[in-house]
């Protein structure tokens, strides 16, 4: 029996490149066998396959025998796909031990200083720009959350509530316990309910009526600390790729345009 290129396809989606493919497919098939053997099995040059079964032994697809000649036995593929995947995990924890670590050291604040230095030297006009995309939006939206000193007010729309829930409540709730001042008005309905109570643990969530004359339901923009600001210049009917949002530092357009547009519609809502 020979493997299917759709599952050699699948094999690749987990990380086995080209030659590994070929040989564990191959060696599946005979349970025990040589790298000689699935040479000639799989045209994959004899050199290369003692390299790529060695690589499959330390992936969890395979055992090397201690014989001679030296023979490889196949992992069944339900328990080689658990030991990639804890293999993948220990690989994730490292760098995230690492990330942290960093994130605690001298270098961190080092660098933060930097970065002030040089922020005070830019013009507020070239501290804007756009943002295509909405996994890049979320990513700069965090970035604003991480940042906050006072205050963070959200407007957005029925499912911007749920994207707001599952991309940054965690963030959210860092800040409150910082003191920061978390507001969230969007449109609660069954569709965000979940979302409304789990977020309601960290901000004071309101609800705009969708009949009510100052309702903004395709309207999303985050104003942070009064000078931070990310508006939406797109609906949600673009796919994720083509969401574009406009974000600047500007003190003026935050505080003096956008917050009391936010303070009006928050006056407006109320409790869901």
């Amino acid at each position: 029996m020979v493997a299917s290129q759709e599952t050699l396809d699948k094999l690749e989606d987990i990380g086995l490149n080209m030659y590994e493919r070929k040989i564990y497919a191959a060696l599946l098939g005979r349970g025990t066998s040589t790298a000689g053997e699935l040479s000639e099995m799989t045209n994959v040059p004899r050199s290369r396959a003692y390299d790529v079964l060695e690589s499959l032994a330390e992936k969890g697809f395979s055992v090397i025998k201690s014989s001679q000649p030296m023979e490889y036995v196949a992992i069944p593929p339900e328990q080689a796909i658990e030991n990639i995947k804890k293999q993948h995990q220990k690989d994730l924890q490292e760098k995230l031990d690492r990330l942290e670590s960093f994130k605690d050291s001298e270098a961190v604040g080092e660098l933060e200083g930097l970065y002030d230095q040089g922020v005070e030297l830019v013009d507020p006009a070239e501290m804007s720009g756009s943002l295509q995309g909405r996994h890049q939006i979320h990513q700069h939206m965090g970035t604003m959350f991480q940042q906050a000193q006072k205050s963070i007010k959200v407007a957005t729309s029925e499912q911007g509530l749920n994207d707001i829930y599952e991309n940054h409540s965690d963030l959210l709730e860092e800040a409150r316990e910082q003191g920061v001042n978390v507001r969230i008005l969007a449109p609660v309905t069954d569709n965000n309910r979940n979302a409304y109570e789990n977020l309601s643990n960290v901000a004071e969530v309101r609800h705009l009526d969708e009949g009510n004359e100052f309702d903004m339901p395709n309207g999303r923009f985050a104003i942070v600390d009064n000078d931070g600001l990310t508006v939406s210049m797109t609906g949600e009917d673009v796919h994720s790729t083509q969401d574009t949002a406009f974000w600047t530092r500007s003190d003026h357009l935050a505080e003096s345009t956008m917050e009391p547009v936010f303070d009006m519609l928050w006056h407006h809502s109320e409790e869901p």
